[in-house]
């Protein structure tokens, strides 16, 4: 149970209100345009989204996170090299497609925050994919369980979520309908699924 800003103390009530009002602040994002102030493929413009999505949840909102997390067989980096890790991902190149997936793979293993890591990560990725090569993911058509499992092989072998991925790429880089159902998509990867973004 995550100590929060909200005085939740029963784990159910605090997913549903960590949905409910980190969805409103994705919502937010778009409509006021938040995302096209933002440099794209730094940690320092994902630590921004993530304090946007989670601030008004938990103190650690765009903090790097101090404690080692796993989740099930996987081990996120390690505390010791996370800031290592962080300069060399924001080093890495962002031109195409490939290095763009393969930097977001990185960031991913980085799992630089103590919750919520995935759901900004997934903004952050849209981000560059946009204003580096004119696409995003329309994550309605990227499957879930595909997705987790390329996702989790990728460090390793980042050919299953490259196709995934770019099989799902759309030019409509301003479309609201899209970024809302990519929103809801990414946010039921995670197992939230309570609130549509159109219902707040």
């Amino acid at each position: 149970m995550l100590e929060n800003k909200l005085g939740i103390i029963n784990q159910a009530e605090l997913a549903r209100s960590e949905e409910r009002i980190s969805k409103k602040k994705a919502v937010m994002m778009f409509d006021k345009g938040y995302l096209n102030k933002l440099e794209a493929g730094t940690f320092e413009s994902l630590a921004k989204i993530h304090k946007y999505l989670f601030d008004e949840i938990y103190d650690f909102a765009g903090e790097i996170r101090k404690v080692n997390i796993s989740k099930v067989n996987f081990r996120f980096a390690p505390l010791m090299y996370l800031d290592a890790a962080l300069q060399s991902i924001d080093k890495m190149p962002q031109s195409t497609f490939d290095e763009i997936v393969e930097k977001y793979v990185e960031m991913n293993v980085a799992h630089p925050f103590r919750e919520g890591n995935g759901r900004s990560t997934r903004i952050w990725l849209d981000l560059m994919l946009k204003k580096e090569i004119g696409y995003v993911v329309d994550w309605s058509k990227v499957d879930k369980e595909d997705y987790l499992l390329a996702m989790e092989r990728s460090p390793i072998k980042d050919i299953e979520i490259k196709f995934l991925l770019k099989n799902a790429l759309t030019d409509n880089v301003n479309d609201r309908e899209i970024y809302m159902k990519g929103i809801d998509h990414s946010y039921y990867y995670e197992g939230y699924y309570v609130y549509k973004t159109e219902e707040l």
